[in-house]
């Protein structure tokens, strides 16, 4: 019985080495499938320590309009709307729908129908087209560096629609922020505030109701 002894031990050693690889085997895949904390960003994450996808809500999802460039909507375009937002035109300054307008409401892209600008920053700034101090909103606009015709400016162009809407100048209004943004007429549609609803613009109102008070 005693020459078996180294046997045995000899045996238990070789099982006991055997689970160690295993579990070296499980710990390691287990860092491989769930790195640490200081390894991930920061979010909120499981119980393994890996990052959980927040939910996004889609357009679908939330209701809004899906804004896009289609062909349906560049063939509906006139000539003069076509050459301003398809080839980064520029219209006849005093010649141009709104550029002296004055009725309340907003101003979307000819394209897309992302809303742009409204008639509560657009402003009388002499230069013979539709001027405003700011965009309605920041994320439908997008600004580029133009050095056309031996100039230096900033051009403004929709996110969404990929329109040339006009260009931007640090010469508006200085309790506005100073800045004019020049924007061709025929780059915009204009919906007032009456049909807002209908037109599916309807969640913008109350910053015309609010402007009144």
């Amino acid at each position: 019985m005693a020459a078996h002894a180294p046997v045995a031990r000899l045996a238990r050693a070789m099982q006991a080495a055997g689970h160690l690889r295993m579990l070296v085997r499980i710990h390691s895949a287990h860092i491989y499938e769930c790195p640490s904390p200081a390894t991930l960003e920061n979010g909120p994450s499981d119980s393994c320590g890996k990052r959980q996808r927040s939910p996004r809500l889609s357009r679908r999802d939330s209701h809004m309009p899906a804004y896009e460039k289609t062909p349906e909507a560049v063939a509906r375009l006139t000539a003069e709307q076509r050459r301003v937002t398809q080839e980064s035109g520029t219209e006849r300054p005093f010649y141009n729908e709104f550029w002296d307008s004055k009725e309340a409401g907003l101003y979307v892209d000819v394209v897309s129908g992302e809303p742009l600008f409204t008639s509560m920053d657009k402003f009388d700034s002499g230069c013979g087209w539709p001027s405003f101090t700011k965009p309605l909103e920041d994320e439908h606009v997008v600004e580029l560096r133009d050095m056309s015709h031996g100039m230096i400016r900033t051009e403004v162009r929709s996110k969404h629609g990929d329109s040339h809407l006009g260009h931007v100048f640090p010469d508006g209004p200085r309790e506005t922020g100073g800045l004019r943004y020049c924007i061709n007429s025929a780059s915009l549609r204009f919906i007032p505030v009456s049909r807002l609803e209908e037109e599916g613009y309807g969640q913008f109102r109350n910053l015309f109701e609010v402007a009144k008070k």
